[in-house]
């Protein structure tokens, strides 16, 4: 306890997290494993793994390098179609299902950040407003291309993709698996809590050791003053683009999490709304803040799902939206900031008291 208390704050946050993910997994898997769980909430399990990753990824990108991205569910819905295509075209070639799943989230995550250079190129030149717009239509536009992609495996194990037209030529023992806008039913759902508790720790990983490095330090200078860091000779565009890639494929490799713990998925599910939903989460978990941002995603996964809340199902983006304003509204009010301010700093004070009396 004492080395610990000997750590810098934002090291003991990063070991406090890691210990909460793990205690929580501690306790949810085997209550899983012998059935103590309610339905509902065990088929919950993966949804909020995957939702935690993309909810930590979002986080690098608006909490960390300080830039508002709209278009996140796109990444997630390339990683969600790459890695559900690679896990049905390899399910005769690697026929373990755990084995499988971990190459189609690589497999989704390459992908994924493939989409994110390819896109931080022009957008990462842009601040602000300008590159929420844009970020937002990139993610309509990836949406409205994996509606309008076909693709399928001949007889021979080939894969064949049509963009726009059906695919009519796959021949005897051919069969498609991306579908247009029907997008890809009958999955095999080979995502477990295990997968998921895995990637969330790589996750925290791959952020805590990018934060924490010369990169991660450049980034965060960036976000707090754009000119005084490019003053000093760093490179902007690369280190936002470090940034902004790393986040989207972390984000792939969640969508490939989502996708094959699901029967089925369409395009439609990764729309803006969802882009929305996962920035409430970083909000309401504050920003740049990891831990919080774990808890924002697993309650406000679990929460809709209550037979409470169930009745508010049609009003949830509204409440969100009200939250959002709220929180947006107190956390930028000088009142309230003077107001917490101030009982901080009597806490300090009796601590300090108490220090010296002992």
């Amino acid at each position: 306890m004492n080395k610990l208390k000997r750590l810098s704050p934002a090291t003991r946050s990063n070991y406090l997290t890691y210990l909460g993910v793990i205690l929580a997994f501690a306790i949810l898997q085997p209550m899983a494993a012998g059935g103590k769980l309610s339905p509902t909430l065990q088929g919950q399990l993966v949804p909020i793994c995957a939702y935690v990753v993309m909810t930590l990824s979002l986080n690098l990108t608006v909490g960390v390098l300080g830039e508002l991205s709209l278009g996140h569910a796109g990444f997630m819905s390339v990683g969600a179609f790459s890695g559900a295509v690679a896990a049905s075209a390899l399910q005769y070639s690697i026929p373990n299902g755990g084995l499988r799943l971990a190459v189609a989230m690589v497999i989704g995550a390459v992908f994924a950040g493939i989409v994110g250079v390819l896109i931080s190129v022009p957008v990462l030149r842009l601040n602000g407003d300008y590159l929420a717009i844009v970020t937002l239509a990139f993610g309509q536009i990836i949406k409205s291309i994996v509606e309008n992609l076909y693709v399928g495996v001949d007889g021979k194990g080939m894969l064949h993709a049509s963009f726009l037209k059906p695919l009519t030529s796959l021949g005897e023992g051919g069969r498609m698996i991306v579908n247009g806008p029907m997008g890809i039913p009958n999955i095999a759902e080979i995502s477990s809590f295990i997968a998921g508790f895995i990637l969330i720790l790589i996750t925290l990983a791959v952020i805590f050791n990018l934060v924490n490095s010369r990169a991660g330090r450049a980034i965060m200078a960036i976000r707090d003053n754009r000119i005084a860091a490019e003053s000093v000779g760093l490179n902007i565009t690369k280190y936002k683009m470090m940034a902004f890639v790393t986040s989207a494929a972390l984000a792939g490799a969640a969508g490939t999490l989502f996708a094959l713990g699901q029967p089925a998925i369409v395009a439609s599910k990764f729309d803006f709304n969802t882009s929305i939903l996962i920035l409430v989460y970083v909000v309401l978990g504050g920003q740049g803040k990891m831990w919080g941002s774990i808890i924002a995603a697993t309650f406000l996964t679990v929460l809709p799902e209550t037979p409470a809340m169930r009745g508010l199902a049609d009003y949830r983006m509204l409440v969100y939206a009200v939250v959002l304003i709220v929180v947006m509204l107190v956390t930028n009010s000088p009142a309230i900031q003077s107001f917490f301010s101030r009982f901080q700093k009597e806490a300090e004070r009796e601590n300090g008291k108490g220090g010296e009396q002992a």
